[in-house]
């Protein structure tokens, strides 16, 4: 038994294949100084070949698990074309008059050293992003072969020394049980990826074996502690053997309830609709049960292009979600870029602060035709289906009116060219600036509706970077300052009589069920991964006490207790439901 890091989450049982690690065969001879320019054509091919590459196997992997998780190796993109990373290798070529792959090799040991010598995980984690791409070069310059993975489909448990993206995403996940890896962590983008395709995964064995884990030997992976098994005996393999089936089971029966309407056992009614960046995912969300697309996010469509989409290309997409939604609505949000979002061909200053800047309504409100381009889109697909416009990042009064009279132009427009659209469309704003929540009674005089963006809204009111990991820890949704601002939007959402939802991940959280019912909240949109998890909880919830339960939370002082108090209610829930579902069993 050794004990690594539990980087993704199930149970793995099977025989171990070892990838094979690639050992290079570099020149060492100096380069005739004629025969720079050569080097320099083979290095600048090199990286072509290597950006195409990269961008192809980012549209397949979008293709499997949808354009977020796919941004990973627009870090890699980004590797490639960064100044400090090139120069290096050129300056070694120039300088030293050293081949181009050597020269590529000698970089990745310079940033890869520089890397781990931090004492930051998070940074020691970007040093695989640069060996992943280095070697991706290094394969192109040399001629090397890719390393094959099993040709027969008996699936397997992969064993590496560490596995990088581009090796992850040629997997196929129901050949590939599980995966171990000698180095890595939980913040490595192989992890994630694993995450997104539901592989388990245990990294950080590497000063932990005795003997290398050899292909054939049988192992258990479990992914939930972290806990690696070689050859384990009988009763190690009976307890795994039905730990995994419990699991398959509990994916099997939570499928099963696609199709209930999430009820609580006492008769109140949730809405849950599915968050989503393409068309692509809204068929899982529809066989996971969604009732709708509560934020469809339409930047996505903005990016890996050259230029902004048209107000065509845009409405088609539009058009395909609004006429799939069936009884659901579609609410689709505005151009939220920046900050984390930017984009090659508009140009933005740097900032210091960008996730305080120049973002979102803020560059849309700045660019009108642009901003009209694409509520004409979304007017135009509303008479396809309920479709709805929700603004984000509004801090004020001003601008939602700007922001309306914008859409007022872009309706004027389709009217002189004819086109149709929905005039009374509703159009909301999402509440995730403390200035918003402070005059949500104002807003919602001017607004349709309010949905919450949680994510942004306990970033900016407990001043946390939750991607700082120093501070990350410190990003606790249940503060009780974020639960004072939620009733506070609720309660001027109602006084006007407008809905409001939530769709930041806090929607996703089972633990927060209490604080929907004891609010009134009643429409959730969240990933479609975890709408199945929530609709099971809700199913297994009582609201009259769980209503007691967040009442008492608000009175809470300290993150901690409420914390507590929100995850015993929740495990006590589930003790009740098993039990409840054992005398049912015994009863027939």
């Amino acid at each position: 038994m050794i004990q690594g890091i539990g980087a993704a989450t199930g149970v793995a049982i099977g025989k171990a294949f070892v990838l094979p690690h690639w050992e290079l065969d570099l020149p060492d001879s100096e380069m005739d100084a004629v025969d720079l320019a050569k080097e320099f054509e083979r290095l600048y091919e090199g990286i072509r070949t290597s950006k195409n590459e990269i961008e192809y196997i980012k549209n397949e992997f979008k293709e499997m698990v949808g354009p977020e998780e796919s941004q990973i190796f627009d870090a890699h993109l980004a590797i490639l074309e960064d100044p400090v990373f090139m120069n290096e290798i050129q300056g070694i070529i120039e300088r030293q008059y050293k081949a181009a792959e050597v020269a590529v090799k000698e970089a990745i040991d310079h940033f890869v050293s520089m890397f781990d010598l931090l004492d930051d995980e998070y940074m020691k984690e970007r040093a695989l992003d640069i060996k992943d791409v280095g070697n991706r070069l290094l394969k192109h310059l040399l001629g090397a072969p890719e390393v094959k993975l099993p040709a027969d489909t008996q699936p397997y448990i992969l064993v590496a020394k560490e596995l990088s993206p581009s090796q992850l995403v040629h997997l196929n996940p129901s050949h590939v049980l599980g995966i171990v890896t000698m180095t890595g962590g939980i913040t490595s983008h192989s992890a994630i990826m694993a995450r997104a395709l539901g592989i388990p995964l245990v990294s950080g064995i590497e000063n932990k074996l005795e003997e290398p884990i050899q292909t054939g030997e049988y192992l258990v992976v479990d992914g939930d502690t972290g806990l690696l098994y070689v050859e384990p005996d009988a009763i190690i393999l009976e307890q795994y053997e039905e730990i995994r089936d419990q699991q398959r089971k509990k994916k099997e029966q939570l499928q099963l309830l696609a199709m209930v309407d999430p009820v609580t056992k006492d008769g109140v009614s949730f809405n849950l609709a599915a968050n989503m960046s393409s068309v692509k995912e809204l068929d899982i969300a529809l066989k996971h049960g969604a009732f709708g697309v509560g934020l469809f996010r339409t930047e996505f469509l903005y990016m890996d292009r050259h230029s902004f989409p048209t107000e065509d290309e845009q409405f088609e997409v539009y058009k395909l979600v609004a006429e799939n939604v069936g009884q659901g609505s579609a609410v689709i949000r505005t151009l939220d870029i920046g900050g984390d979002k930017p984009l090659d061909y508009l140009p933005l200053a740097e900032e210091e602060n960008p996730f305080l800047g120049y973002r979102a309504i803020r560059i849309c409100l700045d660019n009108a035709e642009l901003f009209q381009t694409q509520l004409s889109a979304i007017l135009r697909a509303s008479v396809y289906g309920n479709v709805k416009i929700m603004y984000p990042m509004i801090s004020s009064v001003e601008e939602l009116k700007q922001a309306n009279a914008i859409l007022r132009q872009a309706m004027e427009d389709l009217d002189q060219r004819g086109l149709a659209y929905n005039p009374d469309i509703k159009v909301g704003i999402m509440i995730e600036v403390p200035a918003a929540v402070t005059i949500a009674d104002l807003l919602a005089e001017e607004a349709d509706f309010f949905s919450i963006g949680t994510n942004d809204l306990v970033q900016y009111v407990l001043a946390v970077d939750r991607m700082n990991e120093q501070i990350a820890h410190m990003y606790r949704p249940f503060h009780p300052a974020i639960l004072r601002m939620l009733r506070m939007t609720v309660d001027a959402a109602h006084k006007a009589g407008i809905p409001v939802s939530v769709c930041g991940e806090l929607a996703g959280d089972e633990r927060a069920i209490p604080i929907w019912l004891e609010l009134g909240i009643r429409s959730l949109s969240m990933s479609p991964q975890s709408l199945l998890r929530v609709k099971h909880r809700i199913l297994n919830t009582n609201a009259a006490d769980a209503k007691a339960e967040a009442a008492a939370c608000f009175k809470l002082s300290t993150v901690s207790a409420i914390e507590e108090r929100l995850s015993a209610f929740s495990e006590r829930d589930s003790s009740s439901a098993k039990e409840a579902k054992g005398t049912d069993s015994t009863a027939s």
